[in-house]
């Protein structure tokens, strides 16, 4: 019985699925047809690591990128490296010409390298020179984005070397200014192909730490290529978004790496950023104690002024025979009593004699005194005034008020 023909494999990956897919060395292979295409170039990276054996012929390296955590393998011949002007070391930075190549058993690319050539002194300093222009027209070294570092931080953070001469002159000389500084330590790599990624990741964290008020960068002194992490534009970049004041104490007076210019405050050694982040707690009390004495001699001068001011107010004369102005004054109250005293009785006498002259109106126009001029008045027994003969009837009984009394009386005849 015959086995059916299997269906031809897809001629690209595109043609491929999941009922037609491609065999791991068909893909290996393809994958290794392509590399193969690619021309010679040359690249730029740092060595990471380098292996040569005592009798081969062929040595291995891995070419870091310096920027950020990715690299190389590359195999490079004996003669290559010792066509170089001395020996090749790791951390140092090269550019080599290269073609890359895939092993299909592996999987793996892998370059394979033709020249290997050192990047000099002076070009890095050329491509310092570039970057520093570029982050400068960017406005990164601008010194109105600087932020002012605080007068004393809750905690200090500190990124410098493992067991490093600079962690100790920072945190020594920090409290040997301000005893109580507390200080939140990250030991990273400060040289070499981690120094970027660590120093980078050390920033960030303490950057977000809510108590760290500022961070300081420190490592000491070295070589151009020593330094060179910390003209680094990934960790330059970092530096300039920190929301946390950053102080660069890198190297020496003389050495500066561009992480000066971008940090917030640039210190010329170790020792100078500990004098930057703290205050010196023997000069505060002196300071405090010396405003405590200009404070004591303007109060005592004070006192002395007015106290003399009143002694002169008191030697016045108005003042001499202290109950001269109080006498004053009594015989002012006095007259002023007095004259009340007048308006007063001049007032009442007046009201009286306008009383009694309106008594004499009144008893004057008041009916008692019309009846005692003999005058008599007649009423009727309903107490109506008789004004016409005709008002009354014969016989009717009247009443006659007069002067003393009133009494009764009839009407005798006609009212016609």
């Amino acid at each position: 019985m015959s086995t059916p023909a299997r269906p031809p494999l897809p001629e690209k990956a595109a043609d491929t699925s999941a009922e037609h897919p491609w065999p791991v060395r068909l893909l290996s292979m393809k994958i290794g047809e392509y590399v193969e295409k690619m021309s010679v170039l040359w690249v730029e990276g740092q060595v990471v690591q380098l292996t040569r054996r005592p009798g081969a012929r062929t040595a291995y390296l891995t070419l870091r990128d310096p920027d950020v955590d990715m690299s190389l393998s590359c195999s490079v011949h004996v003669n290559a490296l010792d066509a170089m002007p001395g020996p090749l070391t790791e951390g140092a930075r090269v550019v080599l010409q290269a073609k890359p190549s895939f092993w299909t058993q592996r999987g793996s690319l892998v370059l394979d390298a033709r020249q290997i050539r050192p990047v000099g002194v002076g070009e890095l300093l050329a491509r310092l020179e570039y970057l520093k222009r570029h982050l400068a027209q960017e406005g990164l070294f601008d010194r109105d984005r600087k932020k002012p570092l605080p007068f004393l931080p809750r905690r200090i953070g500190l990124v410098c070397g493992r067991a490093s001469a600079a962690e100790k002159d920072v945190v020594e000389n920090a409290r040997r200014r301000w005893p109580s500084a507390v200080f939140e330590i990250r030991q990273v790599a400060v040289q070499g192909t981690a120094a970027v990624t660590e120093v980078t990741a050390a920033l960030a964290e303490l950057d977000a730490h809510p108590e760290v008020d500022v961070v300081v960068i420190a490592r000491g002194g070295g070589g151009v290529e020593d330094l060179l992490p910390f003209s680094n534009e990934t960790l330059l970049r970092a530096v300039a978004a920190a929301v946390t004041p950053v102080v660069s104490a890198i190297g020496h007076d003389v050495d500066t790496p561009l992480l000066d210019l971008v940090a917030d405050h640039r210190a010329s050694t170790p020792t100078d950023a500990a004098k930057a982040i703290v205050p010196d707690a023997d000069a505060e009390r002196r300071g405090l104690d010396a405003a405590r004495a200009r404070g004591h001699r303007a109060l005592g001068g004070r006192l002395h002024h007015e106290r003399r001011r009143l002694t002169e107010l008191g030697s016045r004369p108005v003042l001499a025979d202290k109950g001269a102005f109080v006498r004053g004054q009594r015989e002012v109250v006095d007259a002023l009593v007095a004259r009340a005293h007048h308006r007063v009785e001049a007032g009442l006498h007046r009201q009286r004699d306008r009383v009694d002259h309106l008594g004499v109106q009144a008893r004057t126009l008041s009916p008692q005194s019309t009846l005692d001029r003999g005058y008599a008045v007649v009423q009727r027994v309903g107490g109506a005034v008789v004004t016409s003969p005709e008002e009354v009837e014969a016989d009717e009984l009247l009443r006659v008020r007069v002067a003393r009394g009133d009494f009764g009386t009839r009407v005798v005849g006609s009212s016609t």
